[in-house]
């Protein structure tokens, strides 16, 4: 299902995220730095989420560590679920660029997604829908012949 969220990875030794924390590998000195996108498993810039928490934050900017984490890991998880019902529209027209109106029938082709993007995408056009009233029914159509 889409709310699911995935499994990511998160340090349990806060030594090891701290600064000062003591290096426990084979190598003395100092280790090469790592983000916390690469520590988490994310694509998503963990850093950067961060601190567009921070500024939005009413509490002085207090922002725990994790919540960075796991709003990256949502947005990455979001977009990535967009991006392949995405390129599946792709596929099916035969095309090997995902447009704005890829997108929209992605998204408005799953009922969840429809349900959480509610914006109009400039470009999108509309969904392909024919109402049932205005289908001829079958065997009460106009027959074409000779009289």
């Amino acid at each position: 299902g889409l709310l699911q969220l995935p499994v990511f990875y998160l340090r349990t030794n806060t030594n090891d995220i701290m600064a000062g924390g003591k290096d426990k590998g084979g190598k003395s000195g100092k280790s090469k730095p790592q983000s916390r996108s690469s520590r988490a498993g994310l694509q998503f810039p963990v850093g950067r989420i961060h601190r567009f928490l921070k500024n939005r934050a009413t509490n002085k900017g207090r922002v725990g560590a994790t919540a960075a984490v796991y709003s990256a890991a949502i947005l990455e998880y979001l977009t990535a679920e967009v991006l392949e019902l995405a390129g599946n529209a792709c596929k099916d027209l035969k095309v090997k660029r995902i447009t704005p109106r890829h997108l929209q029938l992605a998204i408005r082709g799953d009922e969840e997604l429809d349900a959480l993007i509610k914006a109009t995408i400039a470009g999108g056009g509309t969904i392909p829908h024919i109402h049932k009233s205005l289908m001829a029914k079958k065997g009460k159509g106009v027959k074409l012949g000779k009289k």
